[in-house]
């Protein structure tokens, strides 16, 4: 997904993983580059869920409804479209930026991820910003370390350097 442009300067999506912490509330205090970022949209509506049971993913809306209209098109296989899309609606809810930089991640989307009142890391990744635990952060690296010898080089071959 391509940052929305502003009249002065566009905002890049941040680069990186950041720490930051869900309160015993349930509000991400976003880092600021991810706060700056998700304003530049005209809609400032999000919509917060998870597509794999162990990330909660922040939507920009507009992403989120390409995702939908994803979920109505997919014809090669409509049965698992229909089973994410039901998780996503049911883990998910709409959200926004409060005035202090927070959202709030769903009650249930929470306590499922295991992320309330806890550290998590931040992550700009394909359209949403990730959101999860240190579990499983622990979890990804070493999968990412095991892997990164064939994953380079495939990477690699088509231009990475």
């Amino acid at each position: 997904m391509e940052p929305p442009q502003d009249s002065a300067k566009p905002v890049e999506p941040p680069r990186g993983i950041y720490t930051s912490r869900v309160d015993d509330k349930g509000r991400l205090k976003l880092p600021r580059d991810f706060e700056r970022f998700l304003r530049t949209f005209d809609e400032q509506q999000l919509f917060i869920t998870t597509t794999d049971g162990d990330t909660a993913r922040v939507y920009p809306i507009q992403q989120w409804r390409q995702n939908e209209r994803i979920f109505q098109g997919h014809t090669q296989n409509p049965k698992a479209a229909a089973r994410v899309a039901f998780l996503a609606d049911y883990w998910g809810a709409m959200s926004e930026v409060d005035a202090q930089g927070r959202v709030l991640i769903p009650p249930g989307l929470r306590r499922k991820l295991a992320i309330e009142n806890q550290p998590v890391y931040v992550r700009f990744y394909n359209g949403a910003v990730d959101v999860y635990s240190e579990a499983v952060s622990e979890k990804r690296l070493q999968s990412a370390t095991e892997t990164l010898p064939a994953d380079l080089e495939e990477l690699q071959k088509v231009g990475l350097t």
